[in-house]
């Protein structure tokens, strides 16, 4: 498969990498070293329905996938193992919504979005039930091609009136997004990272997750970063590389999509002379990066400058994870590269 390809971010590929196996298509976002915490989503799940009886979990069966077998081990009478057939997953979620259960359905973003949409719109948005949907593999977080790659997710989750979009960066975010959107009255969609997940922003002084307010995690005068997932996490590492050249990296991390912190956008950029990246695991089109030009726009706020470092629109290649960031312009070392080219 030859999809197009981000001519800048080819160029700056770091060359001389070891040759990856085909494992490294599912490898972890974590860095090696790094932190990390197994399956963060079921274990808050579990702890948290063990004070809410009215906590059920579903899947299309993918509970080992979506770190729910924790769930269902801990619970066998309040799970529900669908199949393959996530119309009906999203359906039957609904029906127990209005029977006053509080279920968490589980699946890939690919499936539960592309395969679902209508069953979300119509059975679970357009009624206001209170149903999460968490779904793994969002964006480019696998390298089995198209088919399996969330890219335009968030584009298509956006355009559901009333849903609560939710991008977590790292195990500690989940963590506290869980009993966060539980509490939340109405229909969740949250992107899911699973298995083994970095831990970064316990790392960060302070730092709380509060649904709908996004987070300064760090100033610097040079570059505004406005980020999400594991861009985040990516941002913080670029600010760190670039602080070595005396570039100043600012990060305000926007773990909800929708409703976005509009404020806390516009007061990140106004009066301050630097350049804005939009940094998102997401295309281009239809996510975070568009939604903050959409703010920036309505609010006449003009920044500096304005970049997008998202995926490209494109059916993107399948192949090792570590290769696919680097050609898409997402991994640390070509994200650095590119915040320079702009600032240049």
């Amino acid at each position: 498969m030859n999809a197009p390809v981000n001519p800048a971010a080819s160029a700056t590929t770091p060359a001389k990498k070891p040759r990856l196996t085909t494992s490294a298509m599912i490898a972890s976002i974590a860095s090696e070293g790094q932190r990390v915490t197994a399956a963060p989503f079921g274990k808050a799940l579990v702890e948290l329905a063990a004070q809410r009886p009215e906590i059920v979990g579903l899947t299309a069966d993918l509970a080992k996938y979506t770190d729910l077998h924790l769930f269902a081990q801990a619970y066998p009478d309040r799970f529900y193992q669908m199949g393959m057939a996530e119309q009906l997953l999203m359906g039957a979620a609904g029906g127990m919504a209005k029977e006053g259960l509080v279920p968490f359905a589980t699946t890939y973003a690919v499936f539960g979005t592309r395969r679902a949409y209508d069953f979300i719109h119509q059975v679970i948005a357009e009624e206001n039930l209170n149903v999460k949907i968490c779904c793994a593999l969002p964006g480019l977080t696998t390298g089995y091609g198209p088919s399996h790659q969330a890219t335009e997710d968030l584009a298509m989750m956006r355009g559901i009136p009333g849903l609560t979009i939710v991008d977590p960066c790292d195990a500690l975010d989940i963590e506290q997004a869980v009993p966060q959107i539980a509490a939340h009255k109405g229909p969740v969609y949250m992107r899911l990272l699973r298995g083994q997940v970095p831990r970064v922003l316990d790392e960060i002084e302070g730092y709380r997750f509060e649904l709908g307010k996004a987070k300064l995690l760090r100033d610097g005068a040079d570059v505004l970063v406005i980020s999400s997932g594991l861009l985040t996490m990516r941002a913080l590492e670029v600010a760190q590389d670039l602080a070595a050249d005396n570039i100043g990296v600012a990060v305000l991390h926007c773990p909800t999509i929708k409703p976005l912190d509009e404020a806390a956008i516009v007061e990140a950029v106004r009066y301050q002379h630097r350049l804005v990246v939009v940094a998102e695991n997401h295309s281009v089109i239809g996510g975070l990066g568009e939604a903050v030009a959409s703010t920036l726009l309505r609010h006449r706020v003009q920044p500096a400058g304005f970049q997008l470092a998202g995926l490209p629109d494109a059916f993107l290649d399948a192949g090792a994870l570590p290769t696919l960031h680097d050609r898409y312009g997402i991994s640390r070392e070509v994200l650095g590269t590119r915040i320079k080219t702009w600032l240049r």
